[in-house]
């Protein structure tokens, strides 16, 4: 059976995106799996999701890729802290990226995610996420 709702992979790499889902899948974490290849697709994703009456597929977990086109993870972080309260309830965002986040270090602080999870994820990644964030 399913822990999650919903989860959203935000990130522009195809290929990441594919393995993560499938890693995901495989898991069984979720039914329902949503991709935005951009922050700003995100942000629609989470409208088009989060204001339903039901809210039934709002993610509750966003898994955020720092180095995007359009809207990268800071800017993404940056806009999704003024979405209103209720909207934002109960997801735990973790910043999924390859890239050494420490020279990113002070323009996160006071952004809201819940922690950073290296690149590429995987299946004990994974489960040590769920353990930590969605204790069964």
């Amino acid at each position: 059976m399913p822990r999650l709702a919903s989860v959203l992979l935000v990130d522009d790499d195809t290929t990441a995106n594919f393995l993560h889902k499938l890693l995901i899948q495989r898991a069984g974490v979720t039914e329902h799996l949503l991709v935005a290849e951009d922050g700003a697709q995100a942000l629609r994703t989470l409208a088009d999701t989060c204001q339903q009456p039901d809210q039934a597929q709002c993610p509750a977990l966003i898994l955020l890729d720092m180095n995007m086109p359009v809207m990268n993870g800071i800017e993404f972080l940056q806009a999704y802290q003024h979405l209103p309260a209720a909207q934002r309830q109960g997801i735990v965002v973790m910043l999924l990226t390859s890239a050494s986040v420490t020279r990113d270090l002070d323009l996160l602080r006071g952004l809201p995610f819940h922690g950073i999870v290296e690149k590429p994820l995987t299946a004990v990644k994974l489960q040590q996420l769920l353990d930590d964030y969605f204790p069964a």
